[in-house]
């Protein structure tokens, strides 16, 4: 459609988001105002075309990218245009299924048509397989159409059962719904009876924990069963662990970013870390205890723009072990992929370092 003329008319609507309430609309357009809700305003272009105005950009293209998803599917608009804040699409007539309720019985036939939207919702790839009964509108023909589809994207984590369409119906027709869920798909109606009971059990352990106030100070004894840093070899050796965790974590991260296959990096990080530890090993079963070769200290430094941490290690058999890691490092490099050896500066008292931020 050409657009310069809507764009024009755009120009003269001011859209506001408000916090958990309707949009506030300033219209000086010759378009209608024909609805609005807590992210944009619709108006009526023409008998077959309406246009939304959102009020901000992102919620302009999360429900154009939910449209997309269904424009093959004859329960969405069609869109027709797109701007930086608004879409164009068809005019949805016919009455919605809050208004339909008021006067008319909720049928089977209904039903299986509101079973068959949800289904529709999964096979377009929506996260929320679910609609609000207000944003459902029966046609003339009695087939379904639907309006305000950009929450069922770009979502972390959603109801597994159409919770708001069941609500939204009420007490009464919510019931004999799941009767027809039951008559038409058994399975289906197992599955959401099952999540309304989970729902209400973790309801009630909500609430349950909710009126529990610990004792204070209850745990100040029983507590020290974890802690760790007063048993100074047992501290060392779950240092070592955190390093080697981040280690890893770090190295997959940057070897993921240059495009190496991730089974790849953690079994050379892997290989890397089993010398290590053979080495470790060798040494502690030659000396009596794991302290004769690496003597642990943890010293606090502050500088000028942040705290700082510096573990620092002493090393008696440095030297010794120079040769055997030249040969090792020669060897790692000429492997295809080359996993650098988390090895500390340098320095002339042969005291090692190692630095966390």
């Amino acid at each position: 459609m050409d657009t310069k003329l809507l764009d024009a008319w755009i120009k003269k609507i001011k859209v506001r988001n408000i916090e958990n309430k309707d949009v506030e609309v300033v219209n000086k357009s010759p378009m209608d105002l024909i609805g609005k809700g807590r992210q944009g305003a619709v108006f009526q272009v023409s008998d077959e075309v309406c246009v939304k105005v959102f009020g901000n950009s992102e919620d302009c293209e999360r429900e154009h990218y939910a449209l997309s998803l269904g424009q093959q599917s004859d329960i969405f608009p069609r869109i027709l245009a797109k701007g930086s804040n608004y879409i164009a699409m068809d005019f949805i007539k016919g009455v919605d299924v809050r208004e339909y309720l008021l006067s008319q019985p909720l049928t089977e036939a209904l039903s299986e048509k509101l079973i068959k939207l949800l289904i529709t919702f999964k096979e377009v790839g929506f996260e929320r397989i679910d609609h609000h009964k207000r944003q459902i509108f029966i046609q003339d023909d009695g087939n379904l159409k639907v309006i305000d589809v950009s929450r069922t994207v770009w979502r972390d984590r959603v109801y597994p059962y159409p919770r708001k369409l069941l609500t939204s119906l009420g007490e009464k027709n919510k019931a004999l719904f799941m009767s027809h869920v039951q008559e038409l798909a058994p399975e289906l109606y197992k599955e959401w009876v099952h999540y309304i009971r989970m729902e209400e059990i973790s309801r009630q352990i909500t609430q349950a924990f909710m009126a529990q106030k610990p004792k204070e100070n209850s745990l100040d004894t029983i507590s020290s069963g974890l802690l760790t840093t007063n048993d100074e070899k047992q501290y060392v050796i779950l240092l070592e662990g955190l390093s080697h965790k981040v280690f890893k974590e770090e190295w997959i991260k940057a070897m993921l970013a240059r495009g190496y296959n991730i089974d790849s990096v953690m079994k050379k990080i892997d290989e890397h870390w089993d010398k290590y530890e053979q080495r470790l090993n060798e040494s502690s079963n030659s000396d009596s205890d794991i302290r004769d070769w690496y003597e642990y200290e943890l010293i606090p430094k502050r500088d000028q723009n942040r705290d700082k941490s510096i573990v620092y290690w002493h090393d008696d058999d440095w030297k010794k072990s120079q040769k055997e890691e030249r040969k090792n490092k020669k060897k790692e490099e000429k492997m295809d992929l080359y996993v650098n050896e988390f090895r500390p500066n340098k320095r002339r008292n042969r005291i090692q370092e190692i630095k966390w931020n």
